[in-house]
C-alpha cells in the first residue's frame, strides 16, 4: 500500500515538473560571432559598404619630375578643408590604362582636322602599350559616335582616326559624358581580371559646344564620380597673331585663351589631368611621353567623409610635407548617399 501511494506522489511529481517547464519561455539563443575581416593590405581591392571617397594623385617637384617614393606619413588630405582620416594608402606603379579618345570631328574644326588626326595618333603611339593598354575611338560632330572600341591594335585604331571627315556641329557635352559612360565598362585587364585599372579620356577639340542635351557639369559630374582624368588637347589658334603667324615666329607667343580653351581647362583641371595648347604636333612629342609615366606613377588614397552625404559638390585638398612638392589631383566630388551612388552607377 506504501509502495503505490510512493509511486504515485513520484509519478505527480514528474507531471508537474514537466508542466512547469512547458510553461517556462524558451531562453534566446546567443547571437553568432560576427566574421572577422582579414586586414586591408597595399594592392588589395576595396570592397566595403561604406561611402568611401577615392582620390588618385601625382605629386611632383619644382622641376616637374614625378616624385613616386612617398608615404601615406607624407600627406594630408582635407573635405571641404576639414581634415580626413586616412583609411587607405597606396602607390600604384605600371597600371593598365584604358583610353578613350574623343576626336572633334564638327565643321568648327575643319582647318585643323589633320592636326587632330597627328595629334591623336602621336598620343596614341607614345603612351599605350601593346598587350597591356586598350583604346576606344569616339568622334562627335551633331551627335556623338562610337566608331571603333576597345582594342589594343594601335595600328587598327591609327588607320581609323584617319578616315574621319569634318562636317556639322558640336554636342561636345554629351560626348565627355557619353565616354565617361564607355570607359566605366572597362574590359577586364589582360591576364589578370582582378587587377586596377586607370581611366583616362584624351579630348581634342576647341571646346565649343551648341547642341548638347547634357550641360558642362553633367559631363564633369560624370568623370569625376567615376575617378576618370581627362586630358584636353585645343585645336584653337586663336591666340596667334597675324604678323607671328605669318612669319613662322612662335617663340613668344602670348596665350589668349577663349572660351572654348577655358572649357577644356576646366574639364582637365577638374578631374585631374594637364591642357595643352599646341601649334604644331611636334610641341606635343615630349608632353605626351610624359603623360605616360605620369599615368603610371601615383598615388591613391581613400577617406570616410566626417560629414554625412549631403548630395552636395565637396572640394578635395591632399597637403604633402614636403617642400617644394605640388599635388596634382581631381578636385572634388559629389557626395551622393550610397544607396542613390550605386543605382546611379548602374543606369550609367
Amino acid at each position: 500500500m506504501r509502495v503505490r501511494i510512493t509511486l504515485a506522489i513520484l509519478a505527480a511529481a514528474i507531471l508537474c515538473s514537466a508542466n512547469l517547464q512547458a510553461q517556462q519561455p524558451q531562453q534566446p539563443s546567443p547571437p553568432p560571432a560576427p566574421p572577422v575581416e582579414p586586414p586591408y593590405t597595399s594592392g588589395q581591392s576595396i570592397r566595403q559598404n561604406v561611402n568611401l571617397v577615392d582620390v588618385l594623385f601625382t605629386v611632383l617637384n619644382r622641376q616637374n619630375k614625378i616624385v613616386a617614393d612617398l608615404n601615406s606619413e607624407n600627406f594630408r588630405v582635407f573635405d571641404d578643408d576639414a581634415p580626413q582620416q586616412i583609411r587607405f594608402f597606396n602607390r600604384q606603379t605600371d597600371m593598365p590604362l584604358r583610353v578613350g579618345f574623343l576626336l572633334d570631328t564638327s565643321n568648327s574644326i575643319r582647318d585643323r582636322l589633320k592636326f587632330e588626326q597627328e595629334a591623336a595618333i602621336d598620343f596614341l603611339y607614345n603612351v599605350i602599350r601593346r598587350e597591356k593598354d586598350q583604346a576606344f575611338l569616339m568622334t562627335v560632330d551633331d551627335e556623338p559616335e562610337l566608331v571603333q572600341g576597345f582594342t589594343g591594335d594601335l595600328d587598327v585604331l591609327r588607320e581609323v582616326i584617319l578616315k574621319q571627315r569634318a562636317g556639322g556641329g558640336t554636342a561636345l557635352y554629351d560626348a565627355v559624358y557619353q565616354a565617361c559612360q564607355q570607359l566605366l565598362k572597362l574590359p577586364p585587364s589582360v591576364g589578370d581580371p582582378d587587377k586596377d585599372l586607370r581611366r583616362v579620356l584624351v579630348v581634342i577639340s576647341d571646346g565649343d559646344d551648341n547642341l548638347s542635351r547634357h550641360s558642362r557639369g553633367q559631363a564633369l559630374e560624370i568623370a569625376q564620380r567615376a575617378g576618370i582624368v581627362i586630358y584636353s588637347i585645343s585645336t584653337s589658334t586663336n591666340w596667334i597673331l597675324p604678323d607671328q603667324e605669318a612669319r613662322g615666329d612662335l617663340s613668344n607667343r602670348k596665350y589668349m585663351k577663349d572660351e572654348g580653351d577655358k572649357v577644356l581647362q576646366q574639364f582637365s583641371d577638374e578631374s585631374g589631368g594637364r591642357a595643352f595648347f599646341p601649334y604644331r604636333v611636334d610641341d606635343l612629342a615630349q608632353s605626351f611621353a610624359y603623360i605616360g609615366t605620369e599615368l603610371r606613377s601615383q598615388y591613391s588614397l581613400a577617406y570616410v567623409p566626417v560629414r554625412p552625404a549631403d548630395g552636395k559638390f565637396h572640394r578635395i585638398r591632399i597637403e604633402v610635407n614636403a617642400k617644394g612638392l605640388q599635388v596634382r589631383a581631381r578636385r572634388g566630388y559629389f557626395a551622393l548617399p550610397p544607396e542613390r551612388s550605386a543605382s546611379s552607377a548602374s543606369t550609367r
